[in-house]
């Protein structure tokens, strides 16, 4: 009896424990505890563009630095 087949008992018997999961240009569920992954769906489509309206600066993505830098002499 291998590791699989128990597995794959138990989710026959309590269900699958799916995770959306996004593969190369693939959308689909994967269960975590047997591996199955369904049929899922082709992303063929091309991404939307994203458009900014009013000030780009505000919409700006800003890091806050870590580290400071000043230096001691």
């Amino acid at each position: 009896m291998s590791i699989t087949w128990i597995r794959e008992t138990y989710c026959g018997l309590h269900g699958h424990d799916n995770l959306l999961t996004f593969g190369h240009r693939r959308m689909f569920l994967k269960c975590v505890s047997c591996g199955h992954e369904s049929p899922g769906w082709e992303l063929t489509e091309t991404p939307p563009t994203v458009k900014v309206r009013g000030d780009a600066r505000r919409h700006a993505l800003i890091r806050p630095s870590l580290v400071d830098t000043q230096r001691a002499a």
